[in-house]
């Protein structure tokens, strides 16, 4: 039996890790591979510094509430968007690591059922989206789907199953987010997730920025012609992906950073808020912000610190090559406990989660709003929650597929009302290839059949 590799295994005794080369012998060749290649890619000296910084949840010495600008685009903000769109200087990033967890699925978020009478899963209705726009302005706009070593192989087995959804194939690039080793928080051991296999997860949603540059989409994307990238995440069915009106007012400001914002109602709502401190613009999580000041009020009666964050932002494409290029800039990771089960290599025996208070496990990972202040020209723009922030992350309650649901039926609803339309109750579901919007469906009313029952309209 082959011994570990002596320098290697020096390298992790001088990290007191050796444990983690304890079933080394039941290993097959494969596996020491795998296992050699993990270790060589920690930054032992990174970890330590990691874990012995104070936690990221530190308030700004100040911060007062943000500017926001209007929901309305102007007809100028409008055209100047769809040029944009026109001439490819537009492209769409979804953020797609997650599985559904706490939906009661290990499947990729992005293949849960997010339309409310089809059940077509999220990634469908995303690139429906994106392909509905490209034949608008008769321009593909590239799209990129950052996924982790959990939901890759899946999702790229969606996309080729259903032909890259209407997608060339090489304007459907799948890319993976780097991973950070999880730590014992009390030893500072590695942690396993079974013999020979460290526990690795993934970097977090800011990972996205320096997952690009180093798969060289930053670089592919200059290339094409690309200026500008907007942001999105998964699990909200109800974005507004490449949003005009919201592009040609990032455009006009000269904008390196902007963010959509929806205004809380409830201070106890789980959504960051964007503040402004020293001039820049930020976000606080609700986790961090005193709850004094979460339910603080101004003469209006609205919440003082309102701007939540739906997780929708546009970036300009020479912002994000600063930001990945200039290590005074680079991303922090933020250390957070968790609750993980894992493998024992003392005991051989898997070590089941513990209750939530007493978490077991120090993860990492970077937040892509700490790439907010460093823009030095931003913005932030008002969107109406009903028509653009529904998201489905829990199983139950809030922000569930029952909400979610609810909340696309009664804008399409809302649509088919205003457009004159007589819907007799019955529930409808509009699919971004019939209209992408409520303009594009009033175009369409004179010639929808009567509604007998419910319809999906595609």
């Amino acid at each position: 039996m082959p011994s570990p590799p002596p320098t290697l295994l020096a390298r992790l005794e001088k990290a007191n890790q050796a444990h983690v080369l304890r079933d080394w012998g039941a290993l097959d060749d494969a596996a020491r591979a795998a296992l050699v290649a993990q270790i060589e890619g920690i930054d032992f000296a990174q970890l330590d510094a990691l874990r012995g910084a104070k936690p990221a949840d530190a308030l700004p010495a100040r911060f007062a509430p943000v500017p926001v600008t209007p929901a309305a685009y102007t007809a100028e903000e409008k055209a100047r968007g769809a040029e944009a769109l026109r001439a490819g200087k537009v492209a769409a990033l979804l953020v797609a690591g997650g599985q559904g967890t706490r939906l009661g699925s290990l499947q990729p978020k992005g293949l849960f059922p997010g339309a409310p009478l089809s059940g077509a899963p999220l990634y469908q209705l995303h690139a429906e989206k994106l392909f509905a726009l490209s034949c608008r302005y008769r321009r593909a706009i590239p799209f990129l789907v950052m996924t982790s070593p959990a939901t890759d192989a899946p999702t790229r087995a969606f996309f080729d199953e259903n032909a890259h959804l209407h997608y060339a194939p090489d304007q459907v690039r799948v890319f993976q987010q780097a991973t950070m080793p999880a730590l014992c928080p009390r030893s500072g051991r590695l942690l396993l997730e079974a013999p020979g296999k460290l526990f690795l997860s993934p970097n977090g949603h800011g990972g996205a920025l320096t997952a690009l540059a180093d798969c060289g989409l930053l670089a592919d994307l200059r290339a094409r012609g690309v200026e500008h990238v907007f942001y999105f995440q998964v699990d909200n069915p109800l974005v507004k992906v490449c949003d005009p009106g919201f592009i040609g007012r990032h455009l006009a400001h000269g904008s390196e950073a902007s963010s959509k914002v929806v205004y809380k109602q409830d201070p106890e709502e789980k959504v960051g808020v964007l503040v402004e401190t020293g001039g820049r613009g930020t976000i606080i999580e609700y986790t961090q912000l005193p709850r004094e000041l979460a339910a603080e009020r101004d003469a209006s009666g609205a919440l003082r610190y309102r701007a939540g964050s739906p997780a929708i932002h546009l970036f300009a494409l020479s912002f994000l090559e600063r930001v990945t290029r200039d290590t005074a800039a680079a991303l922090p990771y933020r250390p957070a406990l968790k609750c993980v089960s894992h493998y024992d290599p003392d005991t051989g025996a898997t070590v089941a989660a513990p209750p939530p208070t007493a978490p077991n496990a120090l993860k990492f990972e970077r937040f892509i709003f700490d790439a907010l202040p460093y823009a030095e020209r931003w913005l932030t723009a008002e969107t109406a929650r009903e028509e653009e922030f529904a998201p489905i992350k829990n199983a139950t309650g809030p922000d569930s597929p029952e909400t979610s649901h609810v909340a696309q039926l009664v804008l399409y609803a809302t649509w088919l009302a205003r457009a004159g339309v007589e819907t007799n109750g019955n529930l409808v579901e509009i699919s971004p290839l019939f209209a992408l919007d409520e303009e594009e469906l009033a175009a369409k009313a004179k010639r929808l059949p009567p509604l007998t029952g419910p319809t999906i309209l595609n």
